[in-house]
């Protein structure tokens, strides 16, 4: 069952428990939770009251797991504050309620159905079957990632931080880089610009995100594949690694030809440096947000493609943001079906249905819709160039947190666009208009005469 016919399943049923609702309060309550505790002053290194705006909006912007800051992480935050970033981003890549069912399984606690209901919208499953099972797989998962990045980390930062500072580095980055985050700790604003032709952790970082990305749907059946239990890969699986492939692979191509001159990126790098940060620079934009080059002095139609790349996302059910790698599959694949006038769209011998093309056109309608409104207003309010605003704004709906430096500059009006703009890129623009529109739509057996129209 896919979720359309979920969601029209508990409709019919009238159970009156609408997930998408719950899905987006949960966020929302985290999110003003964080708020209201990285506003008080032993979140800040000064031990001071921090603007409630500001802190609103690193809340917002750690548990949509974006990595877009007014302010420096490393500098601004004390290590209480650091700890509640690190918690905020932990619990928005997974979701509250991905979180606290696991908590309930420690304690021995029994699932009901509501509960199930909730994690398979949570985690984008198609079935309630095995979805505790699934859960398990995806926290041991976590847990494994994580600490295998933190380990490979440690051994990067102990070479030029304390013992305990390599410690805190390693567990942060490899948590916000699995969850997609993009949260740095090194402080000014540099993200991993000084590690640039660093092989070890460009490696570790971008595994870890493509990891995350990839979604839970992939892995958990990829370790299905190797342990037997499944002789092939379903078809989402196929076309999420299919397109995550293709992606980083022209990704890497397309920037290191880009920038290959460009004196303030690639051009003084040697040719294995200029792979590394071309190759970095082609994983993060898929909704990660850290970055080994300054994405300020990169060429315009560098930024152009970034932000196509950042537009796309990550993959389904994991902790990336954008229109997700199936989608942009499924796009591509109706089109050509369409022109060539077939009757059914195929992927690798499957037929895929026309309810799962008709959403795929939903979610990027949506999401350009978005972008479009949050350009637009950015653009009124803002002294910045246009491209420099339309590539914040899709950084904050496809929750990646790259920026050409002017997150820092908004105007409070322009950080709200961009809270808003990043809440909604999380949960997900077609989540928010089923939690507005189910509870008070009405469904009507009235058919009325087809008439044909001009279209192109």
């Amino acid at each position: 069952m896919n979720l359309f016919m979920f969601e029209k399943e508990l409709i019919s049923k009238k159970r009156g428990f609408n997930p998408a609702v719950f899905f987006i309060i949960s966020f929302a309550i985290v999110i003003l939770t964080g708020a209201i505790l990285l506003s008080l002053p032993i979140s800040s290194a000064k031990g001071e009251f921090t603007n409630f705006l500001t802190a609103l909006f690193t809340a917002t912007s750690a548990t949509c797991v974006t990595g877009l800051v007014v302010v420096d992480t490393g500098t601004y935050w004390s290590h209480f504050g650091h700890l509640v970033i690190l918690l905020l981003i932990q619990i928005g890549g997974l979701s509250y309620a991905v979180i606290s069912t696991g908590m309930m399984l420690l304690l021995n606690r029994r699932i009901q159905l509501r509960e199930r209901l909730i994690l398979q919208y949570s985690l984008n499953t198609t079935s309630l079957r095995g979805i505790v099972s699934f859960l398990k797989n995806v926290l041991i998962t976590v847990f494994i990632f994580e600490s295998i990045g933190a380990l490979s980390l440690f051994f990067v930062f102990i070479k030029r931080y304390p013992l305990l500072r390599s410690i805190k580095f390693a567990i942060f980055h490899s948590v916000s880089a699995f969850c997609n985050a993009g949260f740095d700790l090194i402080g000014g604003f540099r993200s991993f610009t000084d590690y640039v032709s660093d092989p070890h952790l460009v490696f570790t970082i971008t595994t870890l995100i493509i990891v995350g990305g990839i979604g839970f749907i992939v892995i958990h059946d990829i370790i299905q594949r190797f342990m037997g239990k499944r002789i092939h890969l379903s078809l989402h699986s196929k076309m999420a690694l299919f397109t995550t492939l293709f992606l980083i692979l022209i990704g890497t191509i397309v920037i290191f030809i880009l920038e290959y001159n460009n004196p303030n990126t690639l051009k003084p790098l040697n040719f294995w440096g200029k792979f590394l940060g071309a190759y970095f620079q082609s994983v993060t934009p898929r909704t990660a947000g850290f970055n080994t080059l300054d994405i300020g002095k990169m060429n315009p139609s560098t930024l152009l493609f970034i932000i196509v790349l950042m537009f796309i996302g990550a993959s389904p059910g994991g902790t990336g943001g954008g229109i997700k790698t199936v989608t942009f599959l499924v796009l591509w694949l109706s089109v050509s079906t369409i022109i060539l006038e077939r009757k059914n769209v195929h992927f690798k011998d499957r037929t895929i249905p026309w309810e799962n093309v008709k959403r795929a056109y939903i979610v990027f309608l949506l999401s350009l819709t978005l972008v479009i409104i949050s350009w637009f207003l950015l653009l009124i309010t803002e002294p910045f160039p246009p491209l420099n605003i339309l590539f914040e704004v899709v950084s904050a709906f496809g929750t990646v947190g790259l920026s050409t430096g002017i997150t820092p500059y908004l105007s409070p009006f322009a950080r709200l666009v961009i809270i808003l703009t990043m809440f909604l890129g999380r949960v997900g623009t077609v989540t928010a208009g089923m939690a507005i529109l189910i509870p008070v739509s009405k469904r009507s057996q009235v058919e009325y005469p087809s008439e044909e129209v001009s279209i192109g």
